[in-house]
């Protein structure tokens, strides 16, 4: 949650199209964030599979921006200006949570691996 969190803090500060104000927007749209993706997405994933199997898996750009948009919709304080600011926004979200998925081990926990020659 807070890596998401601080995905959307991210693209509300670098795109002029997403604002989302006050911190607890950002913690009710980072829970929503994560249910529309757990709950959601799978089925609208598997709708529109010959879809995304059609565009060599480009419409998932779409189902991201669907995510974001609708987290957007169910929250006052969270406005996306369009289909485009929607697309970046789930972008930067998804960049954020990788390069956070590449420091953060499966326990949710820092981790280090020091690896000794001899």
């Amino acid at each position: 949650m807070m890596i998401t969190m601080l995905g959307l803090f991210l693209a509300s500060k670098i795109l002029p199209g997403v604002t989302i104000v006050g911190w607890g927007s950002f913690i009710l749209a980072a829970v929503l964030l994560g249910l529309a993706n757990g709950v959601v997405r799978p089925i609208a994933f598997v709708l529109t599979l010959p879809l995304t199997i059609i565009t060599l898996g480009l419409f998932l750009f779409v189902l991201n921006a669907a995510m974001f948009g609708l987290v957007a919709a169910l929250l006052d304080n969270f406005q996306v200006a369009g289909f485009w600011s929607a697309v970046f926004g789930a972008i930067i979200v998804s960049i954020t949570s990788t390069v956070a998925s590449w420091y953060i081990g499966p326990n949710g926990r820092y981790e280090v691996f020091v690896l000794r020659r001899r």
